[in-house]
């Protein structure tokens, strides 16, 4: 196929620009002229040779477009008729002629002149033109069959026709096209390509017609099915009408439980909205489903219904000292808060924080809580939640939404007014998806949480009646507002005797009932539990313990079940030989064989002597003691401090190394301590500096010696200032060379004055001491007011001391006074020798 241009011309002609369409060759189209330039236009063009230039414009938003937002190729077309209409417009119809293409714009009493050259082709006549032509024909067949808009007779009419550039630009004036691919086909001016351009945009119309077709039958088919089931559900229902059956459905069914369930007004509207819906739903679709999940879940949470509240203040009493030892604090509180419940006639719902180490009974006290008021009692696991929507529930816009956790534990209890216990409160986070803690802000506020919102629900719903209950390890990872609306409420540890006596009445008995041990089978005496607490674990709580008398008891059931090995044998070689006695026996007596040995089995291990727990038997069972009783280390040391300590899981105990050499003033600090504590040493040692003469020391003793402060256990971080006297008391002893006591333990913030000012965390650094074995403390004067939190019989024990400076410090913890010191030492060599002298003299006087 070859085409040549054959001759080209310019005219210079009204130009009319127009929106949303493009006029092709050979095409007769009508549209309202309104705008005055195209007004003005038209009307120069009508008064002369009828022919006017029409080229699309690039937006069509555009009321009075420039040259340049003007596509450069349109078509010249004839004005075929023109009617001026009522509203001053003008309707006209035009026939396309030919393509051109803009030389050049001007404008002109109001109008666009442009001068428009045009470009003919001749194309030679050949096998391939007719095969193109004969493809773009059979093609556009194809699409006109297709289409829905086109006239087939009317269309296969149009492109019975031998120019090739005439049939591509009627096939594509009748192609549903956007704009601008439109506007690409009319500024192809070589025939033979634009007929090609042609071909390819009806392969792709031609696709995109198949699937639409593909699609809408599915849809008809799908439609039809469900026309038919509901047109079959109707049916059934009118002859179960008509046989006197089903008169109340299913849907009679739910109104009665909406209208009877006790919703607020709010609810009850959204409730029978749904059901309505429900109604018109053909009940397999996937949204009758979801519709009916959403009612399902409205009537299951608990609207009216309520338990009725113990409020017997004696009865509390004995359900909490039945359930736990100890904790007298806690359980007057508790009591305080029943008692205000039973006073007030519509009291709100308390909320309660416990705060305390693993171990120590929060979970166990929420329970004991329940148990005395009688109400229902659930519990949600706070920790690691990290999405607020699963406080509030998802919205029911997704796949698979549930409400949130409050509400699925409100159906769980079945009542208004549980006990709600949020366990783990500390431990949540937050992501992307949100901070759970500001959701339960609404939750804990008694303020707003009578009208809660649950995401799925969408509807308000009263929690002002729940007795929450939340539990913690520590407080500073809960959000300050959060805090603010909980009653926080502090679980110290237990003491040596409390755990005793927890093991005893509770302990013991649960472990033996877990391991199948009789009452008769095992006894622990005080001796050993002792032997347990001490030499075996080291905690706040008795999770450990409880855990070290599970274990004592499993290694004596497995004694006593060696022991027993041959009754074991004989109910073994009964089980094996089953096909044999029932050859040999009669059936009934085989039966009888199999019961006794299932009884024999099931039955708690009694061994033929009672085993005794005392301190060598623990041994025994556990092996080697893993903590060792302090009264051994209790030497006395230069430079060695002990100090007491706040940890998340209870007090503890805190040794505290100093040592000096030669240097250049330079101080060091180990033990992966925190900025407080490096600062706290600072601290002490400008103290000392400011005190030289008062510790025998030169005025620049500090230039000459570098000095080292160790905390074990460096893989453990640590801070806080509470070492500050701790740290001070080390330097001091390394400096001087007096030796520091072994007995005694110390806790307290230092100034650069040495004021000591109180610390955080006192019953439980006292606990701590008390179960490593040390009876003298030293404590800020100002804790002092802090006694009263300390079990009697700690305080009994402990020779406590309350001091107000370091000076009184040094005076308690040294093994000597300093004031005994008269020379001073003048160099580091000096020190370190008065420091290995005082050791020599310390051990004899020990010794003697």
């Amino acid at each position: 196929m070859v085409t040549t241009k054959d001759k080209s011309d310019t005219k210079r002609l009204p130009m009319m620009p127009i929106r949303d369409v493009v006029i092709f060759p050979f095409m007769m189209t009508p549209f309202v002229v309104g705008r005055e330039s195209s007004v003005r236009a038209l009307e120069e063009a009508l008064a002369g040779d009828r022919k006017i230039f029409l080229a699309t414009q690039h937006d069509a938003t555009i009321d009075e477009p420039r040259p340049d937002e003007i596509y450069s190729v349109g078509t010249i077309a004839n004005i075929v008729q023109n009617l001026k209409l009522p509203d001053g417009n003008i309707k006209v119809l035009v026939e396309g002629v030919e393509r051109g293409k803009t030389v050049s714009v001007s404008e002109d009493e109001g109008f666009f002149r442009a001068v428009v050259r045009t470009t003919s082709f001749r194309v030679d006549q050949g096998n391939q033109l007719e095969t193109l032509v004969g493809r773009v024909t059979n093609l556009f067949e194809q699409y006109v069959k297709l289409s829905q808009n086109l006239n087939y007779e009317t269309m296969i009419a149009a492109i019975r026709v031998d120019d090739p550039g005439k049939l591509a630009d009627t096939v594509g004036a009748n192609l549903q096209l956007t704009i601008e691919e439109k506007q690409e086909l009319l500024e192809i001016f070589d025939p033979i390509d634009r007929l090609t351009r042609v071909a390819e945009l009806l392969d792709i119309e031609i696709e995109k017609l198949n699937v639409d077709r593909t699609i809408q039958g599915r849809v008809k088919r799908q439609m039809e099915r469900a026309q038919k089931e509901y047109y079959l559900n109707e049916k059934i229902k009118a002859i179960q009408k008509e046989l006197g059956r089903g008169e109340k459905s299913e849907f009679d069914e739910l109104k009665k439980r909406i209208e009877t369930a006790g919703m607020t007004k709010d609810g009850l509207e959204k409730a029978m909205a749904e059901l309505k819906r429900l109604e018109g739903m053909p009940p397999m679709s996937a949204e009758s489903t979801v519709s009916r999940n959403y009612l399902d879940w409205l009537l299951a949470v608990p609207w009216k219904k309520k338990t009725k509240e113990i409020r017997d203040l004696k009865y509390a009493r004995e359900v909490l000292e039945s359930d736990h030892y100890g904790l007298e604090k806690i359980k007057e509180r508790i009591l305080e808060f029943l008692a205000v419940r039973r006073l007030v006639q519509n009291p709100k719902g308390s909320i309660l924080c416990f705060v305390g180490a693993p171990g120590v009974g929060k979970t166990s006290l929420g329970m004991s809580i329940a148990k005395a008021t009688g109400r229902k009692f659930v519990r949600m696991s706070l920790g690691g939640v990290r999405d607020e929507a699963e406080i509030r529930g998802h919205r029911r816009t997704y796949i698979g939404a549930l409400p949130g956790q409050i509400i699925q534990m409100m159906k769980k209890a079945g009542t208004k007014n549980p006990i709600f216990m949020l366990d783990e409160i500390d431990k949540m986070s937050m992501d992307f998806r949100g901070d759970p803690s500001a959701a339960l802000l609404e939750v804990l506020d008694p303020e707003q949480n009578f009208m809660f919102v649950d995401h799925y629900l969408d509807v308000e719903y009263d929690l002002s009646q729940v007795f929450f209950v939340a539990t913690a390890n520590v407080l500073h990872t809960i959000p300050a507002a959060l805090q603010d609306r909980m009653e926080v409420i502090r679980l110290s540890g237990y003491t040596e005797v409390e755990k005793l006596e927890i093991a005893k009445r509770f302990l013991v008995a649960k472990q033996m009932k877990d391991t199948g041990l009789a009452a008769d089978a095992i006894e622990f005496t005080h001796a050993g539990l002792q032997s347990l607490v001490q030499s075996y674990t080291r905690e706040a709580g008795v999770r450990n313990l409880e855990r070290e008398i599970g274990n004592v008891c499993r290694k004596v059931a497995r004694k006593i079940v060696d022991a027993q090995s041959t009754g074991a044998g004989a109910a073994h070689e009964l089980e094996n030989s089953e096909t044999e006695r029932e050859l040999a026996a009669p059936a009934e007596k085989t039966r009888k064989l199999k019961k006794q040995a299932k009884k024999e089995e099931a039955a708690p291990l009694i061994p033929i002597e009672k085993v005794v727990v005392d301190a060598p038997k623990v041994t025994e069972l556990l092996g080697p003691a893993r903590f060792r009783d302090l009264e051994l280390e209790k030497s006395n040391d230069i430079g060695a401090t002990t100090g007491l300590a706040w940890t998340e899981v209870g007090g503890s105990i805190l040794t505290t190394e100093a040592a000096v050499m030669e240097g250049r003033g330079k101080m060091t600090t180990t033990g992966k301590l925190g900025d407080v504590m490096q600062e706290s040493a600072h601290a002490a040692m400008s103290y000392i500096r400011s005190r030289a003469q008062y510790l025998g020391l030169p005025r620049d003793f500090y230039r000459h010696l570098d000095i080292h402060v160790h905390v074990p256990e460096g893989a453990i971080p640590k801070d806080g200032p509470s070492a500050g006297i701790t740290i001070a008391t080390s330097i001091s002893s390394a400096l001087t060379g007096i030796a520091v006591r072994g007995d005694v333990a110390m806790t307290g913030e230092i100034t650069v004055r040495g004021r000591v000012l109180p610390i955080g965390g006192l019953k439980e650094k006292l606990l701590a001491a008390h179960r490593h074995g040390i009876m003298e403390v030293i404590l800020p004067k100002d804790n002092e007011k802090d006694l009263a939190d300390i079990p009697e019989n700690i305080r009994k024990e402990m020779k406590l001391h309350f001091v107000e400076s370091m000076d009184a410090v040094l005076k308690l913890a040294l093994v000597r006074d300093i004031v005994a010191l008269t020379v001073a030492p003048s160099t580091a060599a000096d020190l370190a020798a008065r420091s290995t002298e005082e050791n020599v003299t310390h051990e004899e006087n020990v010794t003697h």
